[in-house]
């Protein structure tokens, strides 16, 4: 089995309903704050390794590691090979930060997208229309309804309920 499956088993059998489960996540997000803390405060050194090893640079357990290899693999230039990842497989975390940004917004994850770290990374103003677009992406508008006397989208020059609306 893979350790990314290992990480799924064991994180997801923790209910976010049970006492046990709130302690477990909010340990994990913990965790994933300090490996951002530390990324995020190194923007120009090349994290590349093992999995093993940068476990141990991040200072967490590979278990844990893993997790965030999962979460950040979406946010990278060159995704890593996550499904097959086994504790020597070496991996990067060159990062794309503006997708970084909008990824954690997108994840409704407050405690990653407001660390102080972003301040030095991207402008408030930046981060502002990140935000906005993020939030925007996941806003459905319903287009206006078309009326049985209005104009034929169609084109047709007829009254909708004359030509396509007929059926309606």
């Amino acid at each position: 089995m893979s350790l990314l499956q290992d990480w799924r088993d064991f994180a997801y059998a923790n209910d976010m309903e049970s006492n046990q489960g709130q302690l477990f996540w909010a340990n994990y997000f913990n965790i994933e704050k300090e490996i951002y803390q530390k990324l995020l405060s190194n923007p120009d050194k090349v994290w590349e390794g093992t999995v093993e090893k940068l476990a141990k640079e991040f200072d967490t357990e590979l278990k844990y590691f893993v997790g965030f290899l999962d979460g950040v693999n979406d946010s990278l230039i060159t995704p890593n090979p996550i499904e097959e990842i086994a504790k020597d497989t070496k991996v990067g975390l060159a990062y794309d930060k503006e997708k970084l940004y909008y990824n954690m917004v997108g994840a409704k994850a407050d405690w990653l997208y407001n660390l102080e770290e972003w301040d030095t990374l991207l402008t408030d103003e930046r981060r502002k229309e990140l935000y906005r677009e993020q939030r925007s992406s996941t806003t459905i508008v319903k287009d206006k309804k078309i009326g049985r006397n209005d104009p034929c989208p169609c084109g047709s020059g007829k009254k909708y309920k004359k030509c396509c609306g007929f059926n309606a």
